[in-house]
């Protein structure tokens, strides 16, 4: 151990020197050979050279602060929880990243230019007797966490995503990255050139800037296709991780302003306390809890999973980690025959499977109303803007009223009729009850085939894909019957890309046809059922969430002219 911890001293020194000997622009030339001239004054402009970095093995935070003093180094924080190291360890070493104590420590270092850098220092906690040795014998010869990084002074995504080009036009490649929401910053990681003297360069860039992470990842993880397949693999794991976070109502008993012990959490949500810091950790690596000295807090993400939060996800948590979990395990039957998963997990379609249980069914419903954010622009659609004074809104198997409440809130002038079957209509009573919208909603208990005639706009909101094309046909000959010349129908649902580029569409339609046997469509396929039907589509907008609002008049009438 004294030689180990001896060895991290020396390699921590050489790092200092390191430091306080380089400047951005020798370094950038150092690491990127060839680059010179404009490229390399730009680069100096938009970014810094602000540390290097390497990763210690202290049997405790006692001996860390003794290798650090060893090296003229003060930490002025304690150690910060890491999030993008440790996972890279966990994947690397085929281990649970809950087992890998890692913290990060920046001492300050004086440099012979006059700037103020500082070491970045990994600290991966390897107590006496801890089956780690082999990690930090591993990591100490191959030093895969060393590297230089660089300071993005103006984080603007074209920028970021200039910055990632240059790095990839003088041989450095996408080595990883990620976010870490305990200090607000994201990185981008790269292996330079293999005549470089630092192998490994991180761009470090405050804030969050995942989305334009998510294309640097894209091209690492195509090099890395083992690491890839890991990841997908485990992907339940992240869905019952959540799943469980809900239902044991972890959200509910923390907070979004200051960290909860976990002592205190265990006790308030009758949980196991180990267990629950295993499930806290693993969800803090994923962005829905972070974790400081003071102990566990909610991040914006995971404050979705309380039940009391505007815009609550915490319902399609319980949905997606339950019955819908349960059915896809039969995917592969579903491939196999055509026939419905879920149907054969619980030997009924799901509608009539949800209607028969109150709760269930009640959950659904709310599950539904948790994607309530895809029709946050809706109420503002032209032909809703468009209506006249006392025009009637009717919402076709409308769930529990949450889209027309919205649109009656945005339009004190209009009146909604909205069409459910029996339980859901109560439901939506109360809903729309509580908002204030009583006097101007007419409440029906009936199935498509009672879609009332007369209405102005009309509102099929995802209701197609749960259905095959024959059964749509149906549907929507329902509607045109109902609708007037002068009437128009708004669809809302994901529209698959014609170009098979990725989307939220493409996912939904897996889920479709596992537990309801539907499907999502293209918008020509979409053409094709409505002409079926006797209506034409006129228009197409975006909707949040990869949706959209197809737009839908009876073949022959007139357009308006609203969009």
């Amino acid at each position: 151990m004294i030689t180990a911890l001896s060895g991290d001293t020396s390699r921590l020194r050489a790092t200092v020197d390191f430091v306080k000997e380089q400047d951005t622009a020798t370094l950038l030339r150092l690491l990127l050979p060839g680059l010179d001239g404009p490229e390399l004054r730009a680069l100096v402009e938009r970014c810094d050279f602000s540390h290097a970095a390497l990763l210690v093995f202290p049997p405790d935070e006692a001996a860390l602060d003794a290798t650090l003093a060893d090296c003229g180094l003060v930490a002025d924080a304690p150690p910060r929880p890491s999030v993008v190291v440790r996972e890279r360890l966990a994947v690397r070493h085929k281990r649970c990243a809950a087992e890998l104590d890692v913290g990060i420590l920046r001492p300050a270092v004086e440099c012979l230019d006059g700037a103020r850098r500082w070491v970045e220092v990994f600290a991966l906690t390897v107590p006496p007797g801890a089956d780690l040795d082999t990690v930090a014998a591993h990591e100490r010869e191959r030093q895969h966490e060393a590297h230089v990084a660089f300071e993005v002074e103006a984080p603007d995504p074209l920028v970021l995503r200039g910055l990632c080009a240059v790095f990839g036009r003088y041989g450095a490649t996408p080595d990883g990255g990620g976010y870490n929401p305990h200090e607000n910053g994201t990185v981008f990681y790269f292996t330079a050139p293999a005549e470089a003297g630092y192998r490994r360069v991180e761009l470090y860039v405050p804030g969050d800037h995942r989305d334009v992470l998510a294309a640097h990842l894209d091209e690492h993880r195509e090099r890395q296709p083992a690491e890839t397949l890991l990841r997908l693999l485990t992907g339940a794991w992240t869905t019952q991780a959540l799943a469980a976070f809900a239902r044991l109502e972890v959200a509910d008993a923390m907070d979004e302003e200051r960290g909860v012990g976990l002592a205190e959490l265990a006790r308030n949500v009758g949980a196991c306390a180990p267990n629950l810091a295993t499930l806290l950790r693993y969800l803090t690596m994923l962005g829905a809890v972070s974790e400081d000295r003071d102990g566990f807090r909610l991040t914006d993400t995971g404050a979705l999973l309380r039940a009391d939060t505007e815009g609550s996800m915490r319902a399609l948590a319980l949905m997606y980690g339950g019955p819908f979990y349960e059915s896809f395990a039969g995917l592969d039957h579903t491939v196999r025959t055509g026939q419905v998963a879920f149907e054969q997990r619980f030997g009924e379609n799901h509608f009539d499977h949800f209607a028969r249980d109150p709760e269930l069914a009640e959950l659904f419903d709310r599950s539904m109303a948790a994607g309530s954010r895809m029709f946050d622009p809706l109420p503002t659609h032209p032909v809703l803007n468009a209506a006249a004074e006392g025009a009637t809104v009717v919402d076709i198997a409308g769930g529990n009223g949450e889209l027309l409440g919205r649109i009656l809130s945005a339009h004190p002038r209009l009146h909604g009729v909205l069409l459910e079957r029996p339980h859901t209509v109560e439901a939506a009573r109360c809903l729309l009850g509580a908002a204030g919208h009583t006097a101007r909603c007419t409440f029906r208990a009936g199935d498509f085939a009672d879609v009332p005639a007369g209405g102005d706009v009309y509102v099929l909101s995802r209701v197609l894909h749960d259905w095959d094309d024959e059964r749509c046909r149906e549907i929507l000959r329902h509607c045109a019957r109902a609708m007037p010349d002068t009437a128009d129908l708004l669809v809302v649902e994901r529209v698959l890309p014609a170009d098979g580029s990725a989307s939220l569409a493409t996912a939904w339609d897996l889920h479709m046809m596992c537990n309801v046997g539907g499907r999502e469509r293209r918008a020509d396929h979409y053409a094709r059922l409505f002409a079926d039907a006797g209506l034409t589509l006129v228009g197409r907008a975006p909707l949040p969430l990869d949706g959209s609002v197809l737009h839908v008049r009876r073949t022959g009438a007139v357009n308006t002219g609203s969009e």
